[in-house]
């Protein structure tokens, strides 16, 4: 019988091109080092160097070491992310300029994305549990071939912890995680059983309470800026005699008032920043998560193995705002998606080739509770349309030829389907009720090449990748709140936004250095963007409507690596530069005008160093991160006065130091210093400034 903890290393996982088997890394390796082995689409684990792809990795003792709270923030020192705060609890990262619905995340491969998913910034990404995460898989660029609609500026796959008490049968760990400035309290429990040889199951509880946020020597206190949540999940895997398994996951997240607080009066006064006029603005946010997959590489006919998925997803959110007059307001949405992918692989002399099919089906309800003021017309529908129905679908086919015995070229072709059924939607003129029917056939494809240099240490790799996202419920039928003075209502009609990038870059790993270069130019093509209407709301904001109008580009250059400087010391570190531009309708009037990108990352940094006791469990790790002041604005940009200061957002450097030492066998401590300085400072277009010096700890005792 093949033992589960060797079939790991084996088994075909195809949900995905970047399911890592491998051992965690150390702390400086947050990337693709030579030995990180990836479940390549026709299922051979492949070391991330032969891969045509820029890529990255983030393990998971990342979060600890690093004291990331959230998803989105372990992405905060990747080269070509930036992470936007809207508020605590709200981050969303810009992937290559790409934020919201324009990239795409995924759980063990299942979609997280879905059809309320709104544009620009959102909270979604920041649903998903740290402490259920074995490592972050990053592809940036478009993947749309590979996993379809929403995938232009990267794709992420967050893969789950298995169970791991194999040996003895019961083990398990309790987890706490202290921050000063932060104002944070985290706890974990989890237990994992086994029967020795095929199956076993982890269970794990999670409880958050992130208080007020404390920014630095100068803002102090940020009031209105915490909030609570609770974790549950589950994970059993079940291995056959043949190498098969059986994958059942269950998740369930529950967010209490995460407060959007730049848009309230307890907003950040800070470099000539404006508060927003609301008392409270808070969202609920729920999320559970079940999926079964079949993965075996006794698969039957002519292919070698299969990987089968069913999943259901449901994600739940309520916003209560009360206004400054002090009429209050409840809406939200309840979504549910049934989903499905079957994925088959097989080498022979066309190459290693995968096949693919995804659909994904949301069931949409929403709504809007004014109180004593409801009209019939707020009847009609919440944020989005009230009774709708969404569906994304695909056929894919990817092959990875070898050419020569130093060239590999990848080739995939999809054909993507959308279709949408709303049956409630407010008319913006009229006031009454109208229905949207539309559907979108979209033709893509993907070519992506990796030679080997003659030392072998070192590849070249590029190619041209296409992106796709159909128009979702939000960009058809959003009837609510957008931006700062903002307020958005439907645009039926709309079309696809494409996209085309070329790449080129370099990989080089040897057993002292890894590096990863990359240049990119990503073309966008009837890019969605928001445009205004020339009228007013009762609130006074400023009326938008979305259209086909974003022609633009954009262009960056991105740099990472590290080098082994002794057997116990490492420095490392990675720089980003990127600029981009895209039309916009910055009046209502029918005036094409080429600006900036929404929040153009500015030149960063990132480095450090690392010191690894070759005699002791002892580490010590010093981190600089940098950017240079963003003020390549645009006229959206410049109106956003609760979020970016006048002339842009200033510039920063901050220092930060972490060690951690396993106390014994069971127990572990981490513990750092963030912001040492107690700068003031914020990524650009953030609701909230970043923790002033924060001090923090964790503690793992594992049984």
């Amino acid at each position: 019988m093949i033992r589960p903890s060797t079939l790991a290393l084996s088994l075909v996982v195809c949900s995905s091109p970047l399911l890592a088997m491998q051992q965690p890394t150390t702390g400086q390796e947050q990337g693709p080092p030579e030995d990180v082995l990836i479940i390549t689409p026709s299922g051979t684990p492949t070391p991330a160097l032969d891969l045509p792809w820029s890529l990255e990795v983030v393990p998971q003792k990342i979060f600890s070491e690093r004291n990331h709270r959230t998803v989105p923030s372990a992405l905060r020192d990747l080269p070509g992310v930036m992470v936007q705060k809207t508020s605590h609890g709200q981050a969303s990262p810009y992937i290559r300029g790409f934020t919201g619905f324009q990239n795409l995340a995924l759980i063990d491969g299942v979609r997280l994305n879905n059809s309320v998913f709104r544009s620009g910034p959102n909270q979604y990404w920041g649903t998903i549990d740290p402490f259920t995460v074995e490592r972050l898989e990053l592809i940036k660029g478009p993947a749309s071939v590979r996993w379809g609609s929403d995938s232009l500026g990267g794709t992420l796959n967050v893969i789950t912890r298995s169970p791991y008490a194999w040996e003895k049968g019961v083990g398990g760990a309790l987890e706490y995680r202290w921050a000063d400035a932060e104002n944070t309290n985290q706890g974990r429990f989890e237990v994992s059983a086994s029967n020795g040889s095929t199956t076993g199951v982890l269970v794990g509880f999670s409880a958050k309470d992130f208080g007020d946020l404390r920014g630095g020597s100068e803002v102090g206190l940020q009031p209105g800026t915490g909030y609570d949540e609770q974790d549950a999940d589950f994970k059993l895997e079940h291995y056959l005699e043949d190498g098969s398994r059986w994958s059942v996951v269950h998740q369930r997240v529950r967010q209490d008032d995460v407060p959007r607080t730049h848009k309230t009066i307890w907003g950040t006064n800070w470099e000539g920043l404006s508060n927003g006029s609301d008392l409270k603005r808070t969202l609920d946010q729920e999320r559970d998560l079940t999926y079964v997959q079949f993965q075996t590489d006794a698969a039957f006919g002519f292919f070698d193995t299969s990987t089968t998925s069913v999943s259901l997803h449901r994600q739940a959110e309520e916003r209560d705002r009360i206004k400054s007059n002090g009429s209050q307001q409840f809406q939200g949405f309840e979504v549910n998606t049934v989903g499905l992918f079957q994925h088959f692989s097989k080498d022979s002399i066309l190459g290693s080739l995968t096949l693919g099919a995804d659909v994904y089906l949301d069931d949409v309800d929403s709504f809007l509770d004014k109180g004593s003021s409801q009209t019939a017309a707020d009847d009609i529908q919440g944020p989005v349309a009230d009774d709708a129905s969404y569906l994304t679908s695909g056929l894919f086919v990817e092959d990875r030829i070898t050419l020569s015995e130093r060239m590999d070229l990848t080739l995939g072709v999809r054909l993507a389907h959308a279709r949408v059924d709303a049956s409630e939607v407010r008319d913006p003129v009229t006031d009454t009720q109208i229905s949207i029917k539309d559907d979108w056939t979209a033709l893509l494809g993907s070519a992506r090449v990796s030679y080997a240099l003659p030392e072998q240490s070192a590849k070249l790799f590029g190619g041209i990748s296409q992106g796709f996202r159909a128009p979702n419920l939000s960009d058809l039928t959003r009837f609510d709140s957008s931006r700062s003075n903002e307020f958005e209502i439907p645009s039926p009609g709309l079309n696809p936004e494409n996209s085309t990038s070329f790449e080129v870059g370099i990989k080089h790993s040897s057993e002292r250095a890894k590096t990863q270069a990359a240049l990119f130019y990503t073309d966008i093509q009837d890019g969605i963007v928001r445009v205004p209407t020339g009228n007013t709301n009762i609130d006074g904001d400023a009326e938008i409507t979305k259209a086909n109008v974003g022609d633009g580009h954009i262009f960056g250059l991105e740099f990472s690596g590290s080098l082994a400087l002794t057997d116990d010391f490492t420095a490392f570190g990675n720089l980003t530069w990127m600029e981009g531009k895209q039309d916009t309708y910055p009046t209502s009037a029918p005036v094409a005008v080429e600006e900036n990108i929404d929040r153009l990352m500015p030149l960063t940094l990132m480095t450090g160093a690392r010191w690894d006791a070759s005699e002791s469990s002892l580490w010590i790790e010093f981190l600089i991160r940098a950017a240079a002041k963003a003020d390549r604005l645009n006229t959206r940009d410049e109106a956003d006065d609760t979020r970016i200061p006048e002339g842009g957002t200033p510039a920063y450097v901050t220092a930060h130091l972490a060690l951690g030492y396993q106390l014994s066998r069971d127990l572990t401590l981490r513990m750092g210093l963030n912001n040492i300085t107690n700068e003031d400072y914020r990524i650009h277009g953030s609701g909230v400034n970043q923790a002033g010096r924060n001090l923090y700890l964790g503690l793992r005792w594992s049984f």
